[in-house]
């Protein structure tokens, strides 16, 4: 192997040996609470919240300890921001508002309606 070859091989691995310790920094120590759900938060006049993270024609609400929605694209909406999402369970309506921040959560076998704002 020709000395320019043993560089290569020696800066792959270094690169390689960075690129571990950066992994490791990263995760949480023991102990420590779980970082934020990845999304948009969202604070709800009954008293809980979520984030909501918006993938191509899905959705997905992580409630935390009350778990997660998957809803899909409806047709609907008034706006360009307003957005319809739904599944069996509950329908999801975002971009409402003067400054399109609020949200509204249809739960029609309960039957209840919640109010959401964003931030």
């Amino acid at each position: 192997m020709a000395p320019g070859g043993r560089l290569t091989v020696r800066r792959a691995i270094l690169a390689c040996a960075a690129a571990l310790l950066a992994a490791g920094c990263a995760t949480p120590r023991p102990g420590e609470p779980p970082s934020e759900p990845p999304g948009i938060r969202y604070r709800c006049e009954q008293g809980f919240d979520f984030s909501v993270l918006f993938l191509d024609d899905s959705a997905v609400l992580d409630a935390g300890p009350r778990g997660q929605d998957f809803l899909l694209r409806d047709a609907g909406g008034t706006t360009p921001r307003h957005t319809v999402w739904s599944n069996p369970r509950m329908r999801a309506e975002f971009g409402l508002g003067a400054g399109e921040r609020e949200a509204l959560l249809h739960y029609p076998l309960q039957p209840l309606t919640v109010r959401c704002v964003r931030g």
